[in-house]
């Protein structure tokens, strides 16, 4: 049976139509990367206590997430405390037991983060720092260059520089370095070198209680240092507390945790040895173009 001749042309129209080459759809692009980050800076007592710890860093990052924040910080070695010869028993591996149960919190809040803890591998102990997605992968460690030896017996072991202590996130590119690292100008170059648009710097600022609260300018002024040495703002998060074991015992966490921008520009201190949580937004200065691939 044939088809009406108007009919018949229309179906073969369709039928030419439908056998063309499609054109691909181009997928929608992808979201910027924020150029405004809200870091919170979480200054916390380091318990000396795994569990009191992560207890902290959970109510801590659930404060974070509950003001909007994007990234979180903590101070150095904050789990067991800066010095505590303990760690040389208590500690574990990257990737191990601390760092999975430290990806749940993250996932739990839905917040990346950065923290100081120590690591042990093959006999050896480190100060380190990791850079933890919000869905609790590791995405940075930075081991502790300038770990000051004369400290503690057996001293943690040196890390061995900052070169590959910047990571490219889907917050921005981002460098750690821990505490007396910023002292030394090869290390800072080496993280500079990475061209971070944020560094973040776990800290343990101690001094004899006299010191304070005055020993926290000179804090301040190594943070924004290191913001002009590395072209990116620095957020600085140090402890509270008093050290517990070796040649500083009594001395005391400052707190007073610093924000600057890229120029060294102060954007705030937090509270002279009380734990605080506060977010800072933070401009991204650093151009597109100039961003590492």
């Amino acid at each position: 049976m044939s088809l009406p001749r108007g009919i018949d042309l229309a179906l073969a129209g369709l039928a030419a139509a439908c056998s063309g080459v499609a054109h691909p759809v181009e997928p929608a692009p992808l979201p910027p990367r924020p150029r405004v980050l809200r870091v919170a800076a979480c200054q916390l007592s380091a318990a000396g206590d795994l569990e009191r710890g992560l207890a902290a860093v959970d109510r801590a990052l659930a404060r974070a997430a509950a003001q909007g924040a994007d990234l979180a910080c903590f101070p150095e070695t904050c789990l067991f405390g800066w010095l505590n010869p303990a760690a040389h028993r208590l500690a574990d591996p990257v990737p191990g037991t601390t760092s999975e149960r430290l990806g749940e919190l993250a996932r739990r809040h839905g917040l990346m983060f950065a923290i100081g803890l120590a690591e042990r591998e093959d006999g050896r102990l480190f100060d380190s720092a990791l850079l933890i997605d919000r869905d609790g992968r590791v995405l940075l460690r930075h081991r502790k260059v300038n770990v000051l030896t004369e400290l503690m017996e057996p001293p943690y072991t040196p890390g061995p520089g900052a070169s590959a202590s910047v990571a490219d996130t889907r917050l921005g590119r981002i460098g750690l370095l821990i505490c007396a690292d910023t002292f030394l100008d090869e290390t800072v170059a080496e993280l500079a070198a990475g061209r971070p648009e944020l560094v973040l710097v776990p800290y343990g600022w101690a001094a004899p209680e006299d010191d304070w609260p005055d020993h926290g300018e000179s804090l301040q002024a190594w943070v924004a240092h290191t913001a002009r040495r590395t072209g990116a703002p620095v957020v600085g998060v140090d402890a509270t507390g008093e050290i517990r074991h070796g040649p500083w015992k009594g001395f005391l966490f400052g707190g007073q945790s610093v924000a600057c921008d890229a120029a060294g520009s102060l954007l705030g201190v937090l509270a002279d040895r009380e734990p605080e949580m506060r977010v800072f937004e933070i401009a991204l200065d650093r151009a597109p173009a100039d961003r590492t691939p």
